[in-house]
């Protein structure tokens, strides 16, 4: 059996069918994820997770007859095809043929699948352009509108026109590459050599001298595009990606603008056609000449119109023609087209829905609707960023459109909750406003500060924080995220006079002396055992002040409270060799502790012998570490005290290394 055809006859053998999550529940677990993933896709506790599937594997035992748990679900059934009685049962259910072999709408629509909705004249002047010299698009929707649909059909016609195409997703991209420029778009260049078959030669073109803009732009004109026959299309995907990293994408927006510019008047640089996809605005500072989003050809994505609904409809084997479910169904949702799929999927014999338009409506905007998870992660979303939810609640529960700030409604624009009426915000559907009105209730008139709803987004984060899965320590992405937010709590308590002044915000980096060559040397397997036990030293010298402040005879002029000062430390993987710890304390207290960690780790006793390197500070395993301390406040930003650190670090390093610097 395919799991398509197990969810058939469980939901047909069923007495309600299944319900959203358990039908994630069988999908996921089909697929081998843990609970735990689970819970995190779908934004619920992994709790409840657990006992929803408990009870899901007691009632699939039942009906098989035999013992069935996560474990062996897959296992016992793929090897299985539908018996008659099964087939009966699937067929009485669905209590009509349907002629298309249903699809769950997840991901992008396949080439070849009969529910792509052609939305003209897109599709049409996208292909065009592509086959202009030098062509640019810029795809613009807020997710699941029909992005990557679109891509793939630029990508098919590129193909058919006999063009090579390069499709890069940077949420592929490890946050480590993300710490500087020259690491990115060395990255960037060999991820295109490989799309393209070929193999990278970035040591032959990049000279540090003239910079990594200018030895990317010519690896890109003299190895890539000067030896092509045909134009080569490429597509970056999540651009916003590049967004979350302002000092990466400073550098690299302009140069894919010059890379278009340079295509009027360099034949080589009209063989590469840019196809760029986002559903961000810009939020760094760009001057208009030097944004790529307003090249070539803007497109768009507008949701369904009543007809393409319509159409929809029929090819799910609806007859709709009377046009009274169309306006039901858009009425809740609008024309979106992921939740219009979504509830098509659910009325064709699924879920105990079938035909049934009106149960479907009532549940929609409840936590038992088909629409709950996806819902949920727009719940955790505005959650985070209390000034957004404060302004989309203030649409849903205005009676004409709701002017906002310019940076609120594009903000809710690209997530797809608003349709702007020229600078007026009106909710992008019903669904939206019935679901979130109860969620976002400012009715009391509650204050909550930004600061407040970030540390209480905080608590939730230490939970669900993405984890480095080799040293089980926060990674990258989230310490950045984790700085925004003790960066904005010291401003709110500054405003307030709250802000203990003695008690600065403090960044520790530390970098393992050489371990480049260490990995070398003992290979990758070795290397990691060596970071793994370098974070246990880190995260154990930060449990035991937590535990107790005073056991390393600290400061002895801090006088709050130790457990208070250190409840919110965070220590993180920053990039491959390096870790970070950020904490409230003042800067002695930081060295003292840094100089713990530096110590603790050379006692490690990690040999390193590397014949033929002189300079190395000892035969074992030292660090650098570099230390800053600063107090925030409204006029800096948080990248200021990682500048200080690293700067730190880098003159730790020049001293000789395995030494602890203040910045």
């Amino acid at each position: 059996m395919t799991i398509e055809e197990v969810l058939q006859l469980v939901k047909a053998s069923f007495p309600n069918g299944l319900t959203p999550l358990q039908e994630l529940v069988l999908r996921a677990s089909w697929e081998g994820k843990t609970y735990t993933s689970i819970a995190l896709e779908a934004h619920y506790g992994e709790e409840r997770v657990r006992k929803v599937a408990s009870s899901l594997w007691q009632s699939l035992s039942d009906l098989w007859e035999e013992p069935i748990q996560k474990s062996n679900f897959r296992q016992l059934l793929e090897a299985r095809g539908l018996n008659k009685k099964q087939q009966q049962t699937i067929a009485l259910f669905s209590r009509a043929v349907i002629p298309i072999t249903l699809e769950f709408p997840n991901g992008p629509v396949s080439l070849d699948s009969p529910f792509y909705i052609n939305r003209p004249p897109i599709e049409e002047v996208a292909c065009t352009q592509i086959t202009e010299s030098g062509g640019a698009i810029c795809i613009k929707a807020a997710k699941k509108m029909g992005k990557s649909s679109l891509v793939l059909r630029i990508l098919a016609h590129a193909n058919d026109v006999g063009y090579q195409t390069v499709s890069l997703d940077f949420q592929q991209a490890d946050t480590a590459v993300c710490t500087n420029i020259d690491k990115f778009l060395r990255w960037f260049c060999a991820n295109v050599s490989r799309e393209l078959g070929i193999s990278s030669e970035l040591d032959n073109y990049w000279d540090k001298d003239m910079g990594s803009k200018i030895s990317c732009s010519i690896y890109f004109q003299d190895y890539l595009l000067a030896p092509l026959k045909h134009p080569v299309v490429l597509v970056l995907n999540e651009v916003d990606i590049v967004l979350e990293y302002p000092e990466i994408a400073r550098d690299f927006l302009p140069l894919l603008r010059s890379w278009y510019e340079q295509a009027k008047s360099h034949d080589v640089w009209q063989k590469l056609r840019l196809v760029l996809v986002h559903s961000e605005e810009i939020i760094i500072p760009l001057r208009l000449t030097d944004s790529p989003f307003n090249i070539g050809l803007p497109i768009k994505l507008k949701p369904f119109t009543f007809e393409e609904v319509q159409v929809l409809a029929k090819l799910h084997g609806l007859d709709w023609h009377s046009g009274v479910e169309v306006e039901s169904l858009m009425a809740m949702v609008g024309g979106h087209p992921y939740l219009i799929r979504l509830a098509l999927y659910y009325l064709v014999g699924q879920g105990g829905l079938a035909g049934n338009l009106q149960k479907l409506l009532q549940q929609a905007p409840t936590d038992t609707g088909i629409y709950d998870a996806y819902l949920r992660q727009y719940l955790l979303l505005l959650r985070q960023q209390p000034e957004i939810a404060a302004a989309f609640y203030e649409v849903i529960t205005a009676s004409a459109p709701v002017k906002l700030e310019t940076m609120a409604a594009q903000r809710l624009e690209s997530l797809g909750l608003v349709n702007l009426e020229g600078e007026r915000a009106v909710s992008a559907c019903e669904l939206f406003r019935l679901y979130f009105l109860p969620q976002l209730d400012f009715s009391q008139k509650t204050t909550i500060t930004r600061v407040e709803a970030l540390e209480r987004e905080n608590q939730q984060l230490r939970y669900r924080s993405s984890v480095d899965e080799l040293t089980q320590l926060a990674t990258r992405r989230y310490f950045n995220t984790y700085l925004q937010i003790e960066w904005q709590r010291y401003v709110g308590e500054s405003e307030k006079g709250t802000l203990n002044e003695r008690t600065p915000l403090s960044l520790i980096i530390c970098d393992i002396d050489y371990f480049k060559i260490y990995n070398k040397t003992y290979g990758e397997t070795a290397g990691d055992d060596c970071l793994r036990q370098i974070a246990r030293v880190i995260q154990n010298v930060v449990n035991d002040i937590v535990d107790d402040g005073n056991r390393y005879n600290l400061n002895a002029s801090t006088t709050v409270n130790m457990r208070e000062l250190f409840k919110s430390v965070l220590v993180a993987r920053y990039s491959g060799e390096e870790f970070a710890v950020l904490t409230r304390m003042d800067a002695v207290t930081a060295v003292s502790i840094a100089e713990k960690i530096r110590a603790l780790i050379k006692e490690l006793a990690i040999l390193c012998d590397y014949p033929g390197i002189g300079g190395l500070p000892a035969n074992v395993l030292t660090v650098s570490i570099g230390v800053a301390s600063i107090v925030p406040t409204a006029q800096t930003e948080p990248d200021s005290i990682v500048t200080s650190a690293e700067k730190a670090l880098n003159l730790a390093k020049r001293r000789g290394r395995d030494k602890v610097v203040l910045g």
